[in-house]
């Protein structure tokens, strides 16, 4: 496999990319400046280096070791706690400026092939409730896709949550449906976001 074929490989391995889409990225390097290429190289091999997962929400956080900034903000409201799929999903709430709770990335959806929790953060979710309520914690809000995996997903983890919570007294909440079905949070606008956070139930 020569140079070109295998980039477009590694492309393709992108979500939502295909061979005609990963072909053009790699024309579009090939016809940049070196510049170009070389800042690509370095921002990539920075990610390695300079961007951790925050221990408490599990996001990806560029800086220093330890907590996030949004988890070291002191005016965040610690009774509130949305659970999202994916760090795409809190830079959406973040940018809809209605929501100043806490968050917890699951790391990804339920697959209806499997309905397996295989690779999700259950278990760190779970071990975190402790020490949240603790802190005040008093909602918890399934802040999922309004589509299939989304719906899926949810329900498992309410199931899962559901005796820690009710020991602790926390509230378990989903979004409402200012989202249309199938809507993916990080495409909805902050006013449709902020219909669903008022309309949670």
């Amino acid at each position: 496999m020569n140079p070109i074929e295998r980039l477009s490989a590694l492309f393709e391995r992108f979500p939502g990319i295909g061979p005609r889409q990963a072909q053009r990225f790699v024309q579009f390097l090939l016809r940049s400046s070196p510049t170009v290429r070389r800042e690509l190289m370095e921002s990539v091999r920075e990610l390695g280096s300079s961007v951790h997962q925050c221990p408490e929400c599990m996001r990806f956080s560029a800086g220093g070791k330890g907590l996030c900034s949004i988890c070291t903000d002191a005016h965040r409201d610690f009774s509130l706690l949305a659970v999202i799929a994916s760090d795409v999903d809190l830079l959406a709430l973040e940018r809809s400026s209605t929501y100043r709770g806490r968050y917890f990335v699951l790391g990804g959806l339920i697959s209806l092939a499997s309905e397996k929790t295989s690779g999700l953060r259950v278990t760190e979710l779970l071990a975190s409730l402790s020490k949240r309520s603790e802190a005040g914690l008093a909602e918890i809000i399934l802040a999922f896709p309004a589509n299939p995996e989304g719906d899926a997903t949810a329900i498992r983890i309410r199931e899962e949550l559901a005796g820690p919570a009710q020991v602790s007294g926390i509230k378990i909440s989903t979004l409402g449906r200012g989202l249309s079905t199938g809507s993916e949070l990080e495409y909805a606008d902050p006013d449709t976001l902020k219909s669903a956070l008022d309309n949670r139930k």
